[in-house]
């Protein structure tokens, strides 16, 4: 029987757990909250972040990082789903306690600040593994929906796509379908800039504005995730796929999205200091918004939606000083 630790019990990390074990995968599922972890093998339910979600005997909880990797005699997979800018503090705790072999599995979607560096290539620095032993996996992945086994699909991505098969086989249910990919670029940046174009979404909304805006905002923010990736030897066509438009399209349209939600606050005139005391949850785009703009600047990249949504966020821009910008850039062609 496959084994996966999964670190990180939060909406997401307990949802995918739940996925795993429903595929026939015994978990161990890893936070740093001891009465958490108490209640979740109490109750079978993770009362902070899925309440009312029942969860299945396969899965076991720990605040012991150890007893994640070691459980049922080493981890097949280890899976990460805690905040993106956390990542390296804790792999680094971690590293030393991961089976020699495992896959490293990244469920996050933001770019380091700092070093503008994808969660993969964290994981490199940090763990010092080979592509080879390194997947992602994005798409439409709203956490409550999947822990209420809605279908839903997704993508596994790894340089080498025998990995991206086991990894494939191993979260296959009858609610949950994952596709392979080997574009590992393509779907970390779609992840993590869909999250920038949601919180523009959400302020749109939060502003009033119509579904007309909405829509274009979601296209030109997809034109603008395609550019850079494409810049960064990306795959065109992951970007019109499920970690591309797929993803997109569910966290700028749901209200179960933390982005989404965040920005239609900072829209309806909260301050980040607020919007963020009313948020339970990360919403990654807030400080991923900062690291991708940067990475595209790197790139030589413009990213007109990524620089407004900054700007609104950590400048303190009225958003409505920022539409009329976004209104009054030069006309040029679509595709360019």
């Amino acid at each position: 029987m496959t084994h996966v630790a999964v670190y990180g019990n939060g909406s997401w990390g307990t949802a995918f757990a739940m996925v795993l074990a429903d595929a026939g995968c015994t978990v161990t599922l890893w936070g740093r909250r001891p009465e958490l972890a108490e209640a979740i093998n109490t109750t079978r339910v993770n009362p902070e972040y899925l309440p009312g979600v029942q969860l299945p005997a396969a899965i076991r909880a720990t605040a012991d990082p150890a007893e994640a990797a070691k459980a049922a005699g080493g981890a097949e997979f280890a899976v990460f789903a805690v905040p993106s800018q956390t990542l390296r503090d804790n792999l680094t705790r971690w590293a030393g306690l991961l089976p020699p072999d495992a896959v490293l599995v990244s469920l996050m979607k933001g770019i380091e600040l700092g070093t503008a560096k994808r969660m993969s290539e964290v994981i490199e620095d940090v763990t010092g593994a080979g592509p080879e032993r390194i997947a992602v996996l994005s798409g439409p992945n709203l956490a409550r929906e999947i822990a209420e086994r809605q279908p839903a699909a997704s993508v596994v991505a790894c340089r080498d796509e025998t990995v991206a098969r086991r990894l494939q086989a191993a979260c296959h249910t009858p609610y949950f379908r994952p596709y392979t990919n080997t574009d590992v670029v393509g779907c970390e940046l779609g992840g993590a800039v869909k999250n920038v174009i949601a919180l523009a979404v959400g302020i749109a909304e939060g502003m009033g504005l119509g579904d007309n805006a909405k829509g274009s905002l979601i296209t030109r923010g997809l034109a603008e995730t395609t550019r850079l990736g494409l810049a960064m030897g990306a795959d065109a066509q992951t970007f019109a796929g499920l970690a591309g438009m797929g993803d997109l399209v569910a966290t700028c349209s749901s209200p179960l999205s933390r982005n989404h939600t965040f920005g239609t606050n900072l829209g309806r005139g909260m301050t980040l200091r607020e919007a963020i005391a009313v948020t339970r949850q990360t919403a990654e785009g807030v400080k991923s918004c900062e690291s991708v703009l940067e990475l595209a600047r790197r790139q030589g990249v413009d990213m007109p939606l990524t620089e407004t949504v900054v700007g609104i966020v950590h400048h303190g821009k009225p958003p409505k000083v920022a539409l009329k910008e976004l209104m009054s850039r030069t006309a040029k062609p679509e595709h360019r």
